[in-house]
């Protein structure tokens, strides 16, 4: 018992002692936390001194911009005193928000021309009740944003646009979970690895997100279909990808969405419900797919519907004119189809972007003049058979009409003159006549005109154009006019022209109003006759300025003769194709980007100084007489832009030791007709982007290039005439091979050997038969002044027993030359594949066996050459399959048996099957006997007959057993009949007894 009392007061002590720590503990805890809560929080003098070190430290103001914040004149009148602390309200400073408690909450710096740097040790982290900061629109060049921002967790609103910040968005800043407006478009900023879904996931307040412009790389999150909040999302230009979410579309509160210009970004749109409230959605430039749904018309709050370049399919659906508060619609550049609805309803349009879509010809745009409030209009590419130009009389707020590639025709009324706020005016391509309207002075805010390639006539000069000073691009190209020059202009009447276009215009020499027009950036004289030397006027005129000077198709000799450089220091286009320049090649600028020469009498050889030119995409050399080896510089291929290298038809000569270099940017090499040899450079299997190599026509000795093969983008290869030799084994065995050829030629070369039955099988490109649309094969390249200027591939090739230029390769066209080689053995089976195939050559060769009926497969083939080998057996009847079928020749064979007859094979002469003795039937003037049987017989295959006899003696045997059987059979029943009907045989036909009769000679045995 009193073990226990013992026991009992001791536990009381010892809780008594350790309540005592414990409260001890709690109380210095509390005095530390009370002491660093202290510390952390400023007081409003404090806080005014942290906003002025911000300032003063970190950042001036660039003063000579007018658009700064009031040039911050109350923060200049900061006072401090003797403890270094403001004496200055800086609640009462510009940009200023503060608190009943004169916390600081808001800072609004934006648009204030402030630039410097702000790092991890800016007093800006102080302010820790900011809710609001905007520093959008100023330059804090080479700034990160720092991990520090996560201090301020009050933030709400949090505007860093356009300001010059860079690098990785820190991780910190996803802790902001207060925000509701985050804005940090239009920086060059990278989102870090974890994703757009890590780094929204604690933002669920977010209202306004706006992130266009920053590298994301990432899929666009579903949960923000959860955000309810939602007001706005501008994601546009973020490299988004994957499918977007559908139901982001239905966000209760949702009035802009904006994921325009990310090209991975799939997706299609949903139906939409009355209560929608969006009124501006914008999904340009994406892969969003399928119909414009017709529910679209219950976004009865909809101003603005941007859908340009993306791959929407379909009608436009009949409710859109039920959007009636629709002032932007763009659905350029689409699939769309049938025929385009009046709008006349949308009375409120200022932009109606209609072009580049599959639309029916139609004739009714008459409801265009209802539109009074169109500001922009592009009609372009789509189809438009109509008048349609005085249907824009009435539309006197037009400042931008574009309606190239069309088939609009009639004349330009001179209404169109009453347009006074014009600005483009863009009418190319189509079929208007008559002539260009004699005055524009109403006009007068006219910056861009272009007529090129009508049939307008007559003749035009700058009189027209006289008193336009803002006039800067004016182009008639490839008209049915005469442009003529007048002396009555001074320098005040001139347009101040940028741009000029006269391309087949009747010129014979330099348009001398040039003279005084320094500041030209593109000049197009193409298909003119100007002839003899540039003059040196124009060879000192806008030498800093001018950018595209184009002069092909004239007689020009030579220019500048006084120096081997093109004078133009900004030249990014040189095209004189088709001249008659004389002497060494011109050393461009090294801002070249097109450098053209085709088809001069240009000689020497090619200067090192070309390697220079790190601009440069496209260098074509071809049809002149220049010498000499490449230049080493080229042999590497190190120039980081070139995607088009054409050299053909010169007198190189040497070896090729091109070495592409890791992410080389070449997709056409032609090298053909030149007097190259050697080897073909391996080195040529790292140009990954390459599209088209030709080396035809030169002197190259190896075996075929099986290494070509895995290049992922080859679809033309052209290595005839040179003195490739062996076998070609592999094509079968390597699952990669030649995925995209369609076009192959090595004919006149030493292959031999058979080809496996397997060799094709690869050849996926010729596999399927092309529906739809087709383009030219070529290069894009961007250009800062013009429109991307369109290079197409050109090539040489024997099709269809002819050798010719083709200036474009449609990207349709199939192809297979092997002719003039030694391959032997049967054609291989895997041919009956190639459906795409449009001409196939194997002649001159040793091929042996059948035709094959399944070339009756191909049915898009439009040439077929086996001539010259050594086939037998019957032409199947097949081929009449081939609907498609314009040239065959089996000519110089052993084929025998009856031609097909019909179809096709009705406009094929007797050419076509020349050589081949056993043939008969039409054309050839051998007919067949049994017509009967033998149109009945199938062809025999090689395996009908297997005997240890040869078939013709099996052939020869069974006539013989035939004809001798009945020949016993006649006699011995001829015999019979006579010794016992002899008499009444003799006088039922006529005959006695006793009547010689001479024998028949000379009977023909059949």
């Amino acid at each position: 018992m009193h073990t226990t009392k013992l026991s009992y007061f001791f536990s009381i002590f010892m809780t008594s002692i350790l309540f005592q720590i414990i409260s001890l503990l709690l109380v210095q805890y509390l005095l530390l936390f009370l002491t660093c809560s202290t510390a952390s929080l400023l007081s409003h003098d404090e806080e005014c001194l942290a906003l002025f070190e911000f300032m003063q430290t970190n950042f001036y103001q660039n003063y000579d911009n007018s658009g700064g914040f009031q040039n911050f004149d109350s923060w200049r009148n900061i006072n401090t005193s003797d403890n270094g602390l403001s004496t200055s309200d800086c609640c009462l400073f510009d940009g200023v928000t503060c608190s009943n408690k004169q916390h600081v909450i808001g800072l609004d710096l934006s648009g204030s021309s402030l630039t410097g740097v702000i790092n991890s040790n800016s007093t800006l982290f102080k302010l820790v009740h900011l809710q609001m900061l905007n520093l959008s629109e100023n330059n804090f060049v080479e700034s990160q944003i720092p991990s520090e921002i996560a201090r301020l967790k009050q933030l709400r609103s949090l505007d860093l646009a356009d300001s010059g910040f860079s690098g990785q968005i820190p991780n910190e800043l996803s802790h902001l979970k207060q925000l509701t407006l985050l804005d940090l478009s239009w920086n060059p900023l990278k989102l870090q690895s974890y994703g757009l879904e890590y780094f929204l996931q604690n933002m669920t307040r977010l209202v306004n997100l706006h992130l266009s412009g920053v590298n994301l790389s990432s899929s666009v999150p579903s949960f923000l279909a959860n955000f309810s909040s939602m007001r706005s999302i501008d994601l546009e230009d973020c490299q988004l990808q994957d499918e977007f979410p559908w139901a982001i579309f239905h966000l209760p509160k949702l009035k802009y969405l904006n994921v325009g210009n990310n090209s991975k970004l799939s997706g299609s749109m949903p139906e939409f419900h009355n209560n929608t409230v969006l009124e501006y959605l914008v999904l340009f430039s994406t892969g969003f797919t399928g119909f414009i749904p017709k529910s679209i018309g219950n976004l009865n709050q909809l101003e603005v519907l941007n859908l340009e370049t993306c791959h929407f399919s379909g009608h436009i659906p009949g409710s859109l004119p039920n959007l009636t508060q629709l002032t932007y619609l763009s659905i350029s550049e689409n699939m769309l189809t049938g025929v385009v609805p009046s709008l006349a309803s949308l009375s409120t349009f200022t932009v109606l972007h209609l072009g580049h879509n599959n639309f029916d010809i139609w004739h009714a745009y008459g409801w265009i003049n209802k539109l009074t409030n169109l500001n922009r209009l592009r009609l372009d590419n789509m189809n438009i058979h109509d008048e349609i130009l005085p249907y824009l009389a009435n539309l006197t707020k037009l400042s931008y009409v574009v309606m190239e590639r069309n088939f609009i025709f009639g004349h330009i009324p001179t209404t169109i003159m009453n347009l006074s706020q014009l600005t483009i005016f863009d009418l190319q391509y189509n079929q208007f006549s008559g002539q260009i309207p004699g005055s524009f002075l109403n006009c007068k805010n006219l910056e861009y005109f272009n007529l090129d390639f009508n049939n307008f006539s007559g003749k035009v000069g700058l009189d027209s154009f006289f008193g336009l000073n803002k006039l800067k691009v004016l182009s008639f190209s490839y008209n049915i006019l005469s442009f003529v020059t007048t002396n009555n202009y001074t320098n005040d009447t001139l347009p101040e022209l940028v741009d000029l276009g006269l391309s087949s215009c009747n010129l014979k020499e330099f348009p001398a109003f040039l003279q005084s027009r320094t500041k030209m950036s593109g000049l197009l004289l193409e298909d003119n006759e100007i002839e003899g030397l540039i003059p040196n006027w124009f060879c000192n005129n806008s030498k800093e300025t001018l950018q595209v000077l184009s002069l092909q198709g004239n007689y020009i000799t030579g220019f500048c003769p006084h120096s081997r450089f093109i004078p133009w220091i900004r030249l990014e286009v040189f095209d004189m194709t088709n001249n008659q320049l004389q002497g060494q090649l011109p050393i461009p600028p090294k801002t070249i980007v097109i450098y053209l020469v085709r088809n001069n009498n240009l000689s020497g050889e090619i200067p090192p100084l070309i390697c220079d030119m790190k601009f440069l995409q496209v260098l074509d050399l071809s049809y002149n007489k220049m010498t000499g080896t490449l230049p080493s510089c080229l042999n590497s291929l190190n120039n980081p832009s070139l995607l088009n290298l054409n050299l053909k038809k010169n007198n190189f000569h040497g070896q090729m030791r091109f070495k592409c270099t890791h992410g080389s940017l070449l997709k056409y090499i032609d090298l053909s007709e030149n007097q190259l040899t050697g080897q073909l450079p391996k080195f040529m299997a790292n140009c990954v982007n390459l599209e088209y190599l030709s080396l035809a026509y030169n002197s190259f000795k190896d075996v075929f290039p099986l290494w070509l093969g895995t290049l992922p983008n080859l679809q033309v290869l052209l290595l005839g005439s040179n003195k490739l030799y062996g076998t070609i084994h592999g094509l079968s065995t390597i699952s990669s091979q030649f995925l995209k050829l369609r076009i192959i030629d090595i004919s006149n070369n030493h292959f031999s050997g058979q080809l496996s039955d397997k060799s094709f099988q690869t050849w996926n490109a010729m596999k399927s038969v092309f529906i739809g649309g087709s383009s030219a094969m070529g290069s894009q390249i961007p250009l800062e002044i013009l429109q991307p200027a369109d290079v197409p591939y050109s090539m040489t090739l024997t099709n269809k027993g002819v050798k010719r230029e083709y200036v474009k390769i449609l990207t349709i066209f199939t192809v297979i030359d092997l002719s003039c080689n030694n391959f032997e053995g049967l054609i291989p089976q895997s041919l009956q594949n190639l459906h795409g195939l449009e001409s196939l050559n194997l002649s001159n060769n040793h091929f042996t066996g059948h035709i094959s009926p399944s070339l009756g497969n191909l049915k898009n083939l439009e040439s077929l050459d086996l001539s010259q080998n050594e086939l037998s057996g019957q032409i199947p009847q097949q081929l009449l399959q081939l609907g498609f079928l314009a040239i065959l020749n089996v000519s110089l064979n052993h084929l025998d048996g009856r031609i097909p007859q019909g179809k096709q094979f009705d406009t094929f002469e007797n050419n076509s099957y020349f050589g081949n003795l056993g043939l008969c039937g039409k054309p050839l003037s051998h007919e067949c006997k049994d017509t009967k049987a033998s149109s009945l017989l199938p062809p025999r295959s090689s395996n009908e007959y297997k005997s240890l006899l040869p078939s013709d003696t099996i052939d020869w045997m069974v006539v013989l057993l035939g004809v001798g059987s009945g020949l016993v059979m006649g006699i011995v029943s001829g015999r019979y009949m006579y010794a016992r009907y002899d008499d009444v045989l003799l006088e039922r036909f006529g005959m006695r007894n006793d009547r010689w009769v001479r024998p028949l000679r000379n009977t023909r045995r059949n």
